[in-house]
């Protein structure tokens, strides 16, 4: 086979092979004058760009045996046969809403081509109400996809993922009220395709929120694992996370930023600065289990990368703690009481476009941890230098009054609960128009945050975490450490 240049590429990066017919004007041009009738075939492969983006690129190779050049199409094909982990079949639903309405255009002009090309098969959901989508999870016949594709942003994530993992619960009799009881794990690989506010999720586990970028990582079939918390109140279930779970400053931002959705990602701007201002605190006790089963620790410069070593040993490490434990409770809890602007457990980097280091820049996304970072009482001054540091490159953990710590559970909960036995709903009714002890001039009522669960509002005060350890799987591979350079040298040639 003759092309005019050298071309190297994985096997595993090949999309589809097709047999290439070539019209007159064609044949008349350049080299292809000197073949009475070629005979050619295309290969569509994965070329790399900066910034971990993906594109479709091909070459087209041609001879004049047709036998031969049959021969190579039939053994690259059977090559691609043999990628078991790529998808047949998949699941789409798409949030018509999202993305500025256009995350239906988005999916119909650049990634459905992609998966006809790749001749992968789609049952595509038009989502019409909130919770569409996780409800009819627990409809349909989940054994005949390979896996989920939501088109939307990080809340459309986390409703397929409720209805996912509810789901395998379901199927196979676990109460997930219960939050001592291991979660079955499921098999069954989700994507996020970009058009929210934020993509947290996709910068964290791709390194760009890219529509193309992300098909391109299903039609391979990468897989990459991820860890998910379970949050529950009381022996209820109440949510699970994967991103960011905040309390305090990050909690008071989305709530009022809600009030404000008709203002557009412009309103999380606005309501930062207001929350900033405010500078509420918050007092309440945390107790937590560390993770003493991860080799890394949240100050470390060992970024979570493609085929993490550090996930996958402190995999093998939990495992065989919980083998040697059994039923009992292991591990000591350490219990710290305080007034806090800010109390986050991130389960990723939670990196994006205006934080691109994340809040956590080491934390793991399957090492069975969540990084728990306290924000005590500070001045307005100090609480604006840590924000700053979210933007550059200093490390964000370097002040007294912020602590980190990698744990695998712990439990919140706010003074105004511990000094009150009555429900949590009573509360605020007895104590509406109570001053902030801190803030008297202000005159704020607010005793309790509002906790950020991935982007979804938590009223709960007094909640219990624990981190399921790779839970899930994605058609990711994780965050790639220089892209090009990867790829001159894993290739091997056609």
């Amino acid at each position: 086979c003759v092309h005019t240049e050298n071309c190297f590429v994985p096997a595993s990066e090949i999309i589809a092979v097709e047999e290439t017919d070539f019209n007159k004007k064609q044949r008349n041009s350049g080299k292809w004058q000197k073949m009475a009738k070629p005979h050619a075939f295309t290969v569509y492969y994965v070329k790399k760009a900066r910034n971990h983006r993906w594109r479709c690129s091909d070459v087209t190779f041609w001879c004049v045996d047709e036998q031969l050049c049959n021969q190579w199409i039939q053994a690259l094909k059977e090559l691609l046969e043999l990628q078991k982990a790529r998808p047949k079949q998949l699941l789409v639903y798409i949030n018509p809403y999202g993305g500025k309405r256009q995350g239906k255009r988005i999916y119909e002009q650049k990634v459905a081509p992609l998966f006809s090309l790749a001749s992968i098969s789609t049952d595509v959901v038009i989502t019409e109400h909130a919770n569409h989508a996780k409800d009819n999870l627990f409809e349909v016949n989940i054994n005949k996809y390979d896996g989920v594709v939501c088109v939307g942003g990080d809340g459309m994530f986390s409703e397929v993922m409720h209805g996912l993992i509810g789901r395998m619960q379901k199927d196979s009799g676990i109460d997930q009220n219960n939050p001592k009881v291991p979660l079955v794990q499921c098999n069954i690989r989700i994507v996020l395709h970009f058009s929210g506010s934020t993509d947290c999720i996709c910068y964290s586990t791709v390194g760009i929120s890219d529509p193309v970028t992300s098909a391109l990582h299903i039609i391979v079939g990468d897989c990459q694992p991820l860890d998910v918390s379970s949050v529950h109140h009381n022996n209820t279930f109440l949510k699970y996370t994967v991103s960011l779970l905040g309390y305090g400053f990050y909690g008071d931002v989305l709530k009022d930023s809600e009030k404000k959705r008709w203002m557009g990602p412009m309103r999380y701007d606005y309501s930062g600065f207001k929350t900033f201002l405010s500078h509420h605190c918050y007092e309440g006790t945390i107790s937590f289990q560390p993770a003493k089963h991860t080799l890394g620790s949240p100050r470390d410069k060992d970024s979570c990368r493609t085929g993490c070593y550090i996930c996958r040993q402190s995999e093998q490490q939990l495992a065989e703690q919980q083998k040697q434990s059994g039923l009992k409770e292991d591990e000591e809890w350490k219990i710290i009481k305080g007034k806090f602007l800010a109390i986050n457990a991130v389960n990723m980097s939670c990196a994006c476009p205006r934080s691109p280091k994340g809040l956590s820049p080491a934390a793991h996304l399957a090492d069975g941890s969540t990084d728990l970072i306290l924000v005590r009482k500070c001045s307005r001054f100090d609480f604006l230098r840590y924000l700053v540091r979210h933007t550059n490159q200093d490390d964000q953990f370097d002040f007294s009054f912020v602590d980190v710590y990698r744990v695998k559970s712990f439990q919140f909960t706010s003074k105004l609960l511990e000094d009150n036995e009555s429900d949590v709903t009573d509360i605020g009714k007895k104590h509406f128009g109570q001053f902030c002890r801190d803030h008297p001039a202000c005159c704020c009522n607010i005793a309790n945050s509002t906790w950020n669960c991935d982007g979804e509002t938590l009223d709960s005060s007094a909640i219990e975490v624990r981190v399921h350890c790779q839970l899930m799987k994605l058609f990711a591979r994780g965050i790639e450490e220089n892209c090009k350079d990867e790829a001159a040298s894993n290739q091997s040639r056609i």
